[in-house]
């Protein structure tokens, strides 16, 4: 089953679901906020997103900025990073949508539609 990791209050999340809706992409909504990904959950993700581990955070969010993460994630491990990712959901980028080896980060229509759509 496809798993969708997102935020409720979140407007890029709401677009995406409803997307999915349209066209019948079936998936099982898990909220970040209370279901925050594992350090073991992100380190599957990341590979298989072939994005680098600085883009699974919430550049946007209040946490992200409040915490100065801007000018500490340059002399971070990525080790330090996963962690850091695993202990709040608001710091992760949003919506993640994960299935059969496919992990997409953020919605982007055009990719969702190159990457689920028959």
């Amino acid at each position: 089953m496809n798993t969708f990791v997102c935020y409720d209050k979140c407007g890029t999340c709401r677009k995406a679901k409803k997307w999915m809706d349209e066209h019948g992409i079936e998936y099982e909504v898990r909220p970040i906020k209370e279901e925050n990904p594992s350090e073991e959950e992100l380190r599957e993700w990341i590979p298989k997103s072939g994005l680098p581990v600085k883009k699974f955070f919430n550049t946007s969010g209040q946490l992200y900025r409040s915490m100065g993460m801007k000018d500490k994630l340059p002399s971070m491990t990525e080790d330090e990073v996963i962690s850091l990712l695993a202990s709040d959901g608001m710091l992760v980028k949003r919506p993640i949508f994960i299935s059969d080896g496919k992990v997409l980060v953020g919605f982007k229509e055009a990719e969702w539609e190159d990457k689920l759509l028959p």
